[in-house]
């Protein structure tokens, strides 16, 4: 019997951000996935981060939870974000930098 590993590409997800969000509502695993319509397995699988939660299931589980979805994402998927939101450097007197 072979060993179950993770995902082959980098995870979309905060694994610990999930288990954290599902914590602080008091909510069990099972009351989660009841809530996004998905299996108790498939739910464990993200919060141990061999299973990718991708981009619609992350908005799913960030509705369920009542939380941003961008806390759910990892912080790392989210660096391309942050570089396009990036303004150019201003100068003097507010002009943009040369």
């Amino acid at each position: 019997m072979s060993e179950r590993r993770g995902p082959k590409s980098p995870l979309d997800h905060d694994p610990q951000s999930v288990t954290e969000a599902r914590e602080e509502r008091g909510l069990t695993k099972t009351a989660l996935a009841r809530k996004v319509g998905v299996t108790l397995s498939l739910i464990s699988e993200i919060e141990k981060g061999t299973r990718n939660a991708h981009p619609e299931m992350i908005r799913r589980l960030a509705k369920a939870l009542r939380v941003p979805a961008y806390r759910l994402k990892r912080k790392s998927a989210m660096a391309h974000v942050d570089q396009d939101l990036m303004l150019p450097a201003r100068g003097e007197a507010g002009k943009p930098a040369a």
